[in-house]
């Protein structure tokens, strides 16, 4: 049973729980109890399952790790304490394993040294022995990994992936048959993904080795929903939900947040200055802190703040970048300046968004959204190193979109609104790798590894249909696959409902390729004539692409056509700006929970102003918006966010041009379909269909194919499609006039559809189909990275993953690789269950719609008009657009 445990023990409790050297050490070195402390220590040792979750910065690891350091030294104590691993720590990074593992040393020594005085000559007479820590990870040594096998450490840190190749390693496996502990850290970066779903079978594995239940425990500092959190550690036994306690000590850290805008008008102040305004506020803020950590949304972004840092104000190498495609060296020396606090300010991607020591952070800047309430809170939180500190931050904003949407996204944090992570269910690729694992082990009867299997939360509803088909694909049981070098795994006897290991290469073959993170390295980009070599793209960004889209690359602009293996074709394209932006695949999509609190915010902040300009006469508004002054029915409500006078301005502003123009503002029960006109200088105006939905990139990607499929069916031509968090647009290819009746039909037609059908359809034309079924046949073991000691180049694995996907559809079109190609494409790169929820509510009336023609966009379609100019090459063409467009819904306001 999942449960809360809402009174902490008193302090008296939580001490008396730990091994009188642990407490004694505890006291030295710590003033009071933080607040998971007051719960954990007591829990752990009564052998609970527990999942935590508490601010950074309050003690939750030591709180954890306290506890089971404590048994260990009872073991010790009683000379029962051998060479076996009784507690396995597990992060999603390799960085938090090693900062653990320091972190650890020290109390391990010195309780040890403390016992070492007390006891004397004693300690060799009663066996007392020194509690041992190591770590495995992909860096780990050879020479390392074999002193652990002949000296296995007591505490073992690792990943997901390693502790799966320990599973299957005959020798090490010995050395965790008395584990009693497993520790997951940041288990939110975990269950939301395959890496998770993964670990959580090596769990499940682990378990049924044991002849005891493990005492299962999670950490993180922004968990939600916690009872998910709970499923997905505990998981099932025997289709009975494990006992999980909750402890919910994640606010006692408090806030301090400002949104800002650097300059007071965002529209009609050049990108120059506001560029030069935003590192100004930048360095303030560094200059008044002794260590300040931005974070910007991109990895080419952190580059180009770093050195316009130096540029500008002459730092020196005490201010640094930090992020993913930096060397492991590189990293671990900015990370080891910033807790020496040698180090000004450090610059971040998403790289120190985790909980990793930095030691003590004054301050945090988030330039733009990180478009979640969740990563704010992980963000800003790394302020303030100790629990009773406030976490103080700003986030600058540079456009009156991101402003409405960070100051909401605060607003929420202060409000404790995070958002739901979700937990994959059923992948079967991940699956497979595990069935073969398990069958290196022994003969398995097919029932028992399916309870098995389903113990884990992921696979607790995974149809045993599925299973099957699964099995039958491992054994090679799908006549026509061998002809394509894809061979049994596994062997299983249908009769006696059994599987088992098949030929000596099944194990190289799963230590050398398990693992979810696909591989993934740059495109070459060609022209489709010459054959010209242009440049290169990432690889994730290729697979967004669809035929017809503009990109820029070297400051030009060129249409995608196709791409084979690892080669893109591109045409140079006479089209004025760009549908989607470089960067697009780096950037995070806005959580829809989120998007739903921006859609309420809209919805009434626009309803108080429509009230109050009724009895307003235009001309006041006008000179208001002229004045920049907000007036007091609109600043009673602004006064309540966290933002500055300049946002609140920008905010009012923003609102009333909306309404005075369009006379309806967008939210997250009023679909706002606008038909209206490019405004471009630099071509012939194109008429397009703007849909205003405010539910976040990955909904509004699988709307947008549902309402272009339907509309380029009745006007009987291609459709392109510009997405973003905001909302799309819809561009036919020669202009037409839609009427509102067109617009009826067409909602009734995309309501009438079978939604998960039309969007396979649609999906298995794109490119997005192609590399998703590589990583699922590579994941799957269809197609081997490594073989023999030879490793397959991504642009064969490609070519050959083509190849399969068409022979697999002629053997079923359910075929195990295929049907989870589909389920990670609606499910986790979109967001199937999330679109469906937006069309019951159209369909039963509790959203509604509204069709508008406007001669130009209004001010809410700004910003997603725009959208494909907001790269760093044309970032001055996008400032000088949105004033154009900004000017007509100002002369439009002015003439009505």
């Amino acid at each position: 049973m999942i449960s809360y445990i809402n009174k902490p023990y008193d302090d008296k409790a939580s001490l008396d729980s730990l091994n009188s050297y642990v407490r004694k050490w505890f006291e030295d070195n710590f003033d009071e109890l933080t607040p998971p402390q007051k719960y954990t220590f007591k829990l752990i040792k009564d052998r609970k399952n527990l999942i935590i979750t508490a601010p950074t910065g309050s003690g939750k690891t030591l709180s954890v790790f306290l506890a089971v350091l404590s048994a260990l030294f009872d073991k010790s104590l009683k000379g029962k304490l051998e060479e076996k691993v009784y507690c396995i720590y597990v992060s999603p990074l390799r960085a938090l394993n090693n900062d653990v593992y320091k972190n650890l040393t020290k109390p391990l020594e010195e309780i040890y040294e403390q016992i070492k005085r007390a006891k004397g000559v004693d300690m060799i007479k009663e066996n007392v022995k020194k509690v041992t820590i190591a770590v495995r990870t992909g860096d780990t040594t050879q020479k390392e990994r074999r002193e652990q096998l002949l000296r296995p450490p007591n505490i073992l840190v690792t990943t997901p992936e390693s502790l799966a190749i320990i599973l299957n390693s005959e020798r090490y496996i010995e050395n965790v048959m008395d584990l009693e502990y497993v520790v997951i850290d940041e288990i939110h970066e975990l269950a939301n993904n395959k890496r998770g779903v993964h670990l959580s079978l090596s769990i499940e594995r682990l378990q049924n080795l044991l002849d005891h239940e493990l005492v299962r425990i999670g950490m993180g500092a922004t968990l939600h929903p916690l009872e998910e959190a709970a499923k997905f550690l505990v998981g099932y036994n025997n289709n009975a939900e494990r006992d999980c306690a909750i402890i919910d000590a994640s606010w006692s850290k408090r806030f301090d947040v400002t949104v800002m805008s650097p300059v007071p008008d965002m529209i009609y102040t050049d990108n120059t200055p506001i560029e030069k305004k935003m590192y100004e506020s930048i360095n303030k803020i560094i200059k008044k802190s002794k260590t300040t950590l931005v974070f910007t949304n991109t990895r080419s972004g952190t580059e180009r703040v770093v050195f316009n840092l130096k540029r500008r104000f002459k730092y020196s190498e005490n201010i640094a970048a930090h992020h993913g495609s930096l060397s492991r060296e590189s990293r671990l020396e900015v990370e080891e300046m910033l807790k020496r606090g040698s180090l000004k300010c450090a610059v971040s991607s998403t790289s120190l968004e985790l909980g990793m020591d930095i030691g003590s952070i004054d301050n945090v800047i988030q330039l733009g959204s990180p478009k979640s309430v969740t990563r704010a809170v992980q963000r800003i939180g790394r302020a303030g190193h100790s629990f009773k500190d406030e976490a103080k931050g700003e986030v600058i904003v540079l456009n009156r979109d991101d402003l409405v949407e960070c100051t909401i996204m605060i607003d929420s944090a202060r409000k404790r609104q995070l958002d739901a992570f979700t937990v994959p269910k059923n992948p079967l690729d991940v699956l497979a790798q595990h069935i073969v694992g398990m069958s290196l082990t022994k003969r398995w009867n097919v029932d028992e590894a399916y309870n098995l299997v389903r113990g884990a939360y992921a696979y607790s509803t995974l149809p045993k249909e599925s299973y099957i088909s699964l099995l039958n694909y491992l054994a090679g049981n799908y006549v026509g696959l061998e002809s394509r070098r894809v061979y049994g795994k596994i062997w299983y006897d249908e009769q006696e409902q059994a599987f088992g290991r098949r030929g000596r290469y099944a194990k190289p073959i799963y230590m050398l390729n398990l693992g979810t993170i696909p591989d993934e390295v740059a495109v070459n980009v060609f022209e489709s004539k010459t054959k010209r070599w242009i440049g290169n793209i990432e690889e994730e960004f290729l697979a967004q692409l669809k035929p017809g889209d503009i990109f820029t690359l070297g400051g030009r602009l060129y249409g995608f056509e196709y791409a084979k293996g690892m080669r893109c074709y591109v045409n140079q394209a006479q089209a004025s700006s760009p549908t989607i932006p470089p960067w697009f695949s780096e950037q995070l999509p806005l959580s829809y929970e989120l998007a739903n609190s921006i859609g309420e915010f809209r919805a009434g902040f626009a309803k108080i102003l429509q009230s109050n300009m009724k009895i307003s006469k235009r001309g006041e508004l006008l000179r208001l918006l002229k004045i920049k002054t907000v007036p007091a029915y609109a600043g009673a409500v602004l006064d309540k966010l966290p933002i500055e006078e300049n946002a609140k301005k920008a905010i009012f502003s923003y609102f009333v041009e909306q309404i005075l123009f369009a006379g309806v503002v967008p939210n997250n029960n009023l679909l706002l379909i606008e038909q209206t006109k490019s405004a471009s200088k630099d071509s012939e105006p194109k008429e397009c269909i703007i849909f205003h939905a405010l539910f976040g990139r990955r909904v509004n990607d699988a709307l947008s194919r549902l309402f272009a499929i339907e509309l380029g069916y009745t006007l009987g031509q291609d459709i392109a499609i510009m997405v973003s968090d905001n909302g799309f647009v819809l561009t036919p290819e020669m202009s037409n006039k839609i009427s509102s009746g067109m617009v009826d039909e067409l909602i009734e037609g995309v309501l009438g559809r079978d939604v998960e059908k039309t969007l396979k359809k649609n999906i298995r034309r794109t490119e997005m189909m192609k590399r998703h079924f590589r990583h699922v046949a590579v994941r799957s073991f269809m197609i081997l990275k490594n073989y023999k000691g030879w490793k397959t180049p991504l642009g064969k694995q490609q070519i050959n993953a083509q190849i399969l996907l068409k022979a697999a559809e002629t053997i079923d079109p359910d075929f195990p690789v295929i049907s989870e190609t589909y389920r990670e494409i609606l499910n986790d790169v979109m967001d199937l269950p999330r679109t469906k929820e937006v069309l019951d509510r159209l369909k039963a009336g509790g959203m509604k719609y509204k069709f508008i023609k406007t001669p130009s966009p209004s001010p809410f379609a700004h910003t997603l008009i725009t959208f494909g100019h907001a790269d760093v090459i044309l970032m001055k063409d996008r400032y000088n657009y949105l004033k154009q467009l900004h000017k007509l819904v100002m002369q439009r306001i002015r003439e009505r």
